[in-house]
């Protein structure tokens, strides 16, 4: 779970294009840290003796293989939407390390860095607001070959708009070539975003949250395009998302956050069948069963999550774990081996 070391000085764009992961990793990410500072009034900051940040994301560490997907979960302000945002430099990290096969992401030049972009893209939540209504979406879908200057020709532009929102779905492509936004379904919007993600060929795509805002009929169609584009295509997802059953039907590994941490990693199917966070129980206890004969016992979390600007001392999760001992006040957990690529974060651990 270590970076190796980062060389020195500037990455070029024609580092980039020769780079290879390295025995299969894409991302090797070390003690990534992104603080927000706190504004505060005048006078509260005149008098303030040291200045106070939202730690979003706090010292993570882990890794991205190549053609996996990667499930980043946890509740509304655990740091998995800045985790993402942080490994394409949407955000800036203020501290660790981000190796992308074994680059440092943070010393691309400003040309590198557009040239990481077409191999790292991002689908963001919301397909209303996330496209311009005003373009067609053959606009939408080209409008990234033409910024980064990808075609030679308007008939290879055709083309590759074309595959790309075949494979994303729409078919037949031509039939949505020159409609509108407000002319499709949530679902059919989602789709054109993942065309205009995908016709760059990515090596990579952050997905977050692309299925929240869709109806549960359709979200179905959406986590299989995704499943299909990784074993057609061979792109690596990191799927962000509040709903661990979501994770469960469509990630090779799970990464549960709490409070800007990792608190428990591992291959999805190990991490469901044994738990070994409390935090991490909790979510699994209140995921639907087919079963209606089936009995589980939930476990109801009592409290509200810390405010991220004064976390708790020792592990941040105690004030509201139903397993908590007097050093868990005291002690920041360090993460346990529990066997193959299976770790948590916690005392209770034997």
């Amino acid at each position: 779970m270590t970076a190796a070391a980062a060389p020195k000085g500037s990455v070029s764009a024609g580092d980039l294009a020769a780079a290879q992961a390295h025995d299969g990793v894409l991302f090797d990410v070390t003690d990534l840290e992104v603080y927000f500072p706190v504004q505060q009034g005048f006078f509260k900051s005149m008098v303030a003796k040291e200045k106070k940040y939202v730690k979003a994301v706090d010292h993570i560490s882990f890794q991205v293989r190549q053609g996996e997907i990667l499930a980043l979960v946890g509740e509304s302000g655990c740091g998995k939407t800045t985790t993402g945002r942080a490994l394409l430099r949407l955000e800036e990290p203020t501290g660790g390390h981000i190796l992308y096969k074994g680059l440092p992401v943070e010393r691309f030049s400003t040309k590198t860095l557009r040239a990481y972009r077409r191999k790292a893209q991002i689908i963001f939540q919301d397909p209303y607001n996330s496209i311009n209504p005003k373009q067609t979406i053959f606009d939408i879908v080209a409008e990234p070959l033409e910024v980064n200057g990808l075609v030679s020709s308007e008939r290879e532009k055709e083309e590759r708009v074309i595959k790309a929102i075949s494979e994303a779905g729409l078919r037949p492509a031509t039939d949505y070539l020159y409609r509108y936004p407000h002319e499709l379904s949530g679902g059919q919007r989602q789709r054109v975003c993942i065309a205009g993600a995908t016709v760059l060929d990515p090596d990579v795509i952050v997905a977050d949250e692309p299925v929240a805002s869709l109806d549960v009929s359709i979200r179905n169609d959406i986590l299989k395009l995704m499943v299909e584009q990784k074993e057609k295509l061979g792109v690596t997802y990191i799927f962000i998302t509040h709903d661990l059953s979501l994770a469960w039907v469509i990630s090779d590994r799970i990464a549960v956050m709490y409070l800007g941490r990792i608190v428990e990693i591992g291959d999805t199917e190990e991490v469901v069948a044994n738990p070994r966070h409390p935090y991490t129980r909790a979510l699994i206890s209140v995921i639907p069963v087919p079963d209606p004969l089936a009995r589980r016992e939930h476990v109801i979390l009592t409290g509200e999550t810390p405010n991220p600007v004064d976390i708790p001392s020792g592990c941040r999760f105690h004030p509201r774990c139903p397993e908590a001992v007097d050093a868990c006040q005291e002690t920041d957990p360090p993460a346990v081996h529990i066997g193959g690529d299976h770790y948590a974060s916690c005392l209770r651990i034997s």
